[in-house]
């Protein structure tokens, strides 16, 4: 973690800017070899035919259109580093959904991850528009000298004939000393168009440049730190109502099972066969189990994930076998899930504390700011808001990166207790954490009011919990009450 470097998405710095940097690079190469010596001869033949009226011509010529040219690339350069900071981004979000899609499915926070990302798309398509309007005022600089250079080259050649020196030669003559300076002079104007039309790829390669070297210098930085350290040793929320929380309908039972058998997609396997469990406020469930025996997917299915073996959806009617009923609402004062694998979007600190509620409850005032600190707080965090420099300070990293596995989890607990759903299903959520901290963490969820459908091992969490589903494999299941001492 000490050699973690502010440089996000690193992967689209490799694979695609030095990529692109290359290419560019190497469609310039050859004419910047080649133009010094086309340049000095044609400068001299010019020299030879017009005087030193028409090289000083036609170098002030270029000079000019380069200086008005540098003038446009200015602000292309800074916006094409900014595409490719959000086309990554982009990119980064795809794949941050893609690996945490159970994740995200039990929170119910796909239509929350379409609009955040939507808002990403929106973002860089706004601002490939205006590198294409800029790009458009070059690319009409560029034109402009290619066409106004033809010109030159014939006032080059009027002004000598006009002024008499050539005076003494015949038309025929005449004739055939303008071809030949025309064409000398016009083929001088044209490297110099050449070097003039690389002035895009130029503004290319300098937005390239810019971020290939943050990538070095942060890699390099990383090097010297680690050598210095060796030599050292679906169903959604619904956010179209008011500003608010969608609040469950009263309701003392979450999950009616009845006779539920459940199957891994890829398998015809029975993990659990013919399960009836009736899971109600205040009565907290513990399932246990060795590994494959089912635990996870029993979740799964309770947050309708998969369906049941006889392929009954989460609506199935009451008293129908094998059927799955959930009889309060996903969401704050309802149901959360705390999935296995933590969570985390991209944006500030308090939007992880509430999410997914960031779109139906964006604003907030000292009230809640003090409800979030005291979360944190209370789930051993107090140091992360200095860390990332205030609730809403906006960080480019990516919260795997910079927390721990224990952070995450305490990080998850934080964001259960602002949420304060009735019931909290949390698989083998406290599994990094110290039994200690996990009996604080439960010990303050109670305090709450909420109820538990805990998946865990350790012996510990019995006394927070009023019955066990212990799976033994092969489908079967035991269920015991857990007598309080």
């Amino acid at each position: 973690m000490a050699f973690l470097h502010p440089i996000p998405i690193g992967d689209q710095r490799i694979s695609q800017d030095v990529d692109r940097f290359c290419r560019q690079l190497s469609s310039m190469t050859s004419k910047l070899i080649i133009s010094p010596f086309t340049l000095a001869y044609y400068t001299y033949q010019c020299f030879q035919s017009t005087g030193w009226l028409g090289p000083v011509s036609i170098f002030g010529y270029f000079l000019l259109g380069t200086m008005v040219n540098k003038t446009l690339m200015g602000p292309i350069v800074t916006k094409l580093v900014q595409q490719e900071k959000l086309e990554g981004d982009f990119r980064f979000k795809h794949m941050q959904i893609r690996v945490n899609a159970e994740p995200a499915a039990f929170y119910r926070a796909g239509l929350v991850e379409h609009m955040r990302t939507d808002r990403r798309l929106q973002r860089l398509l706004q601002t490939q528009r205006e590198l294409m309007s800029r790009e458009l005022w070059l690319y009409i600089g560029i034109n402009t000298f290619d066409y106004l250079g033809g010109i030159l080259s014939y006032v080059v050649i009027a002004i000598p004939i006009f002024s008499g020196i050539h005076g003494d030669l015949s038309p025929t003559e005449l004739s055939t000393l303008v071809s030949k300076n025309a064409f000398v002079c016009i083929y001088l104007i044209n490297c110099f168009t050449q070097l003039i039309d690389l002035s895009t790829t130029f503004s290319d390669v300098a937005g390239y440049t810019h971020r290939i070297g943050e990538l070095q210098e942060a890699l390099l930085d990383m090097s010297r730190k680690s050598q210095d350290c060796e030599s050292l040793g679906e169903s959604e929320w619904d956010l179209s109502k008011a500003s608010g929380w969608p609040i469950a309908e009263p309701s003392d039972t979450a999950f009616l099972l009845d006779r539920v058998s459940i199957v891994a997609p890829s398998s015809d396997k029975p993990l659990i066969k013919d399960l009836s469990l009736k899971v109600c406020e205040g009565q907290s469930l513990l399932i246990t189990g060795n590994t494959g025996t089912g635990k996870t997917s029993l979740l799964r299915v309770l947050g309708g994930l998969w369906e049941s073996m006889k392929g009954l959806p989460m609506e199935a009617s009451v008293g129908s076998a094998g059927s799955v009923q959930m009889l309060a609402d996903f969401g704050p004062h309802g149901v959360l899930f705390l999935p296995q694998k933590p969570f985390f979007t991209d944006g500030t600190l308090r939007e992880q504390v509430i999410y997914p509620l960031k779109e139906i409850y964006p604003d907030s005032g000292s009230a809640d700011d003090e409800r979030i600190m005291r979360f944190l707080e209370l789930a051993g965090l107090s140091s992360l808001v200095a860390r990332t420099g205030g609730l809403d300070q906006q960080v480019d990293w990516n919260w795997y990166d910079v927390l721990s596995p224990g952070e995450m989890q305490r990080l998850s607990f934080a964001r259960l207790f602002y949420l304060q759903p009735k019931y909290a299903v949390l698989d083998e959520a406290t599994s990094a954490l110290t039994e200690e901290v996990e009996s604080e963490l439960y010990r303050i969820g109670q305090q709450l009011g909420m109820t538990f459908i805990s998946v865990g091992h350790r012996p510990s969490l019995e006394k927070f919990h009023s019955w066990v589903l212990k799976l033994c494999g092969g489908g079967r299941w035991e269920l015991t009450r857990i007598k309080m001492e």
